[in-house]
């Protein structure tokens, strides 16, 4: 392995959660389906849209289940559907919620300008909204939860600019593989680690934004940069690890994997394995059950009529730079992961080493750090 250090110190994140972390249930559903907590002591459902299952496996394999069971243990229906990345089926799930009489409406975005339309509709139906991980710009969600974009962001180029210090390239060439452009989260990130990357004194030559997070426009996209710069940068502040694995695999076939300081975001499996590999030298944890749970609650607290418990909940501001107004949120911080601190990410519940540890190097390197 290159890259042999501590993480630095996690940001912590008890004085803004709401809730204890909620464990995963079995009912992990499909891109296009949906499921249900149990019957609602309180007389209200909450329904929940999320948005794909192709950006990230986090939304299926980690959002749903979390949410599922918080709302099921706090005694809450919830309807819980994906719209598969499909704009237009994001707002037929919408209207089929607000027809339904949700008591809250629980989503995250595909767009801004999508995400508005559905904001409205429920907020004229008298169904207050909230913006889950993705602020939805000019919509006037009631309110926001999600981790700190702007600190993901500078975590992942404090990570990057850690790992070219570690291989003595005090200076040098970046790319930035950004996320959507649609998506606000991808402009907080960006935003975070741009300022970090040059305030280091490293240059950006490349700065390229994915459609949708699409891993295989990644991959074209990346291509066409490699070539372009034929291959004269340090490092890639990738947004999250699926643009990773697509820097990665291109750095593979040059033989340059391992190499080249490349970073992630979601602590995704195979983005942790990529850590553990060399290949990687940085990913994010944002801890979804803590998330879900935080988002829970403040649904839950809608639904049983506690609107001063919301808003003492929702202590945080977030600035909607369309509406030029603050959103009321409730904001986590992210954690840096290198090699020395995979165990967070299992200690946390999110994966098990039996799912990262799964090849002969995997478990050499898993035992070299201490993953169990």
């Amino acid at each position: 392995m290159r890259r042999h250090f501590l993480a630095a110190a996690a940001f912590g994140t008890a004085a803004v959660l709401m809730l204890s972390a909620c464990g995963s249930d079995s009912d992990s559903g499909s891109s296009g389906g949906s499921s249900s907590g149990s019957g609602s002591a309180a007389g209200g459902k909450v329904g929940v849209i999320l948005p794909d299952a192709a950006s990230s496996p986090r939304w299926e394999n980690a959002d749903r289940p979390y949410l599922t069971e918080a709302f099921k243990k706090a005694g809450v229906a919830a309807d819980i559907q994906n719209a598969g990345g499909d704009k237009t089926k994001f707002q037929t799930i919408a209207d089929g919620m607000i027809s339904s009489g949700v008591s809250v409406l629980l989503i995250t975005n595909l767009d801004s300008d999508s995400g508005s339309a559905v904001i409205k509709k429920a907020t004229d139906a008298g169904i207050p909204v909230i913006d889950y991980d993705r602020l939805t710009l000019g919509g006037g969600a009631k309110y926001y939860v999600s981790v700190d974009g702007v600190l993901v962001g500078k975590t992942i180029g404090e990570g990057l600019v850690k790992c070219l210090q570690a291989d003595g390239k005090n200076t040098g060439n970046v790319v930035e593989l950004n996320g959507s452009p649609t998506d606000n989260n991808a402009t907080l990130f960006k935003e975070g680690y741009d300022k970090a990357i040059k305030d280091a004194g490293y240059k950006v030559v490349a700065d390229q934004s994915v459609p949708d997070w699409d891993a295989q426009k990644a991959g074209v996209l990346f291509e066409q940069i490699d070539t372009q710069l034929k291959g004269k940068f340090d490092g890639v502040a990738a947004a999250n690890d699926t643009l990773g694995a697509a820097v990665i695999a291109r750095l593979k076939s040059e033989g340059l994997a391992g190499k080249v300081a490349v970073t992630g975001q979601d602590a995704t499996d195979s983005g942790l394995q990529a850590v553990l590999l060399g290949d990687q030298c940085v990913t994010i944890y944002k801890s979804i059950n803590k998330e879900a749970a935080a988002a829970a609650d403040l649904a839950v607290k809608l639904v049983k009529g506690d609107t001063a418990g919301a808003d003492a909940a929702a202590s945080g501001k977030s600035m909607d730079t369309k509406l030029n107004k603050e959103v009321p949120s409730v904001l986590l911080a992210p954690e840096a992961i290198y090699p020395e601190n995979v165990q967070d990410v299992i200690d946390d519940g999110a994966t098990t080493a039996d799912k990262i540890c799964t090849t002969a190097q995997l478990k050499k390197a898993c035992e070299k750090y201490g993953v169990k």
